[in-house]
């Protein structure tokens, strides 16, 4: 081969291994797509999936000490409740029956929707991500209700309350939708936010485990209701993910390239 010749071969090559390299999703290069790439990538999925069984041992494991006790209080939920009875200044009750609220009814399904509008990059991805979200918590409280209605643990004494509430303790609703609620959020926040995902993932946590921590100090859940609440949640959270990285469409997957943009899937 004439030397011009090998001299354009190699050139070529090398420009389209240097191309090649740029549109692998090793390389971000601060592309919020290719970074939601790696977030979903098997090693994670693999951590997600290990994290869900943690979860699902933990809590039936919890569940099965709460039926052998026939839903008697253990110590920590009389410790937990009596500690509380003992520190109810009026102002923090207000705060924490506004910071209660907000852990069910219609907020937290919004909150859900922000989640998936914040998680997909095109209206077809945004609408799915929407959808699978507003999924999973649904389903998440029918099968809660179900463990519910199984377990049939009675509240603390209505004389603690602080609060209306209404239905058996084990898990707590409340707490179960916003850990999940909060666990969607904070899964799109990975996804799509690569600056200042920080601070906004703290103050979602924090939101979460705050409603769960008020249903104990208004006294309508004892601590392991609670408890079985965020175990619960994580595992049907991990669950989800998983399903949804595994069989969702790629091209509705939050995260995916747009169609002719030249990334990689």
């Amino acid at each position: 081969m004439p030397d011009g010749m090998r001299a354009g071969a190699s050139g070529g090559a090398r420009a389209g291994a240097s191309g090649g390299a740029r549109a692998g999703p090793s390389d971000g290069g601060g592309v919020p797509g290719v970074a939601a790439a790696r977030v979903v990538s098997p090693r994670r999925t693999t951590v997600v999936v290990g994290l869900g069984v943690c979860a699902w041992a933990a809590f039936a494991a919890l569940t099965l000490i709460v039926v052998s006790r026939h839903g008697a209080p253990l110590p920590p939920d009389r410790a937990l409740l009596a500690r509380s009875l003992g520190h109810r200044p009026p102002m923090a009750v207000a705060a924490a029956r506004a910071l209660t609220d907000t852990g069910t009814g219609a907020v937290p399904y919004a909150l859900v929707i922000a989640a998936g509008l914040i998680a997909g990059r095109t209206a077809r991805q945004r609408c799915a991500a929407a959808l699978t979200g507003l999924l999973c918590l649904g389903l998440g409280q029918a099968v809660r209700y179900g463990v519910m209605d199984l377990v049939g643990r009675v509240r603390p004494p209505y004389a603690d309350w602080e609060v209306l509430a209404s239905g058996w303790s084990y898990p707590s609703g409340h707490t179960t939708t916003s850990a999940l609620t909060a666990g969607l959020l904070i899964t799109a926040l990975w996804l799509r936010a690569p600056h200042g995902r920080g601070p906004l993932t703290l103050l979602v946590a924090c939101w979460g485990a705050g409603v769960g921590l008020t249903r104990i100090f208004l006294g309508v859940h004892w601590f392991t209701d609670v408890l079985g609440g965020w175990l619960f949640a994580a595992g049907w959270l991990a669950l989800f993910l998983t399903a949804a990285a595994r069989w969702l469409p790629a091209r509705v997957r939050p995260g995916a390239p747009e169609p002719g943009s030249g990334e990689a899937p």
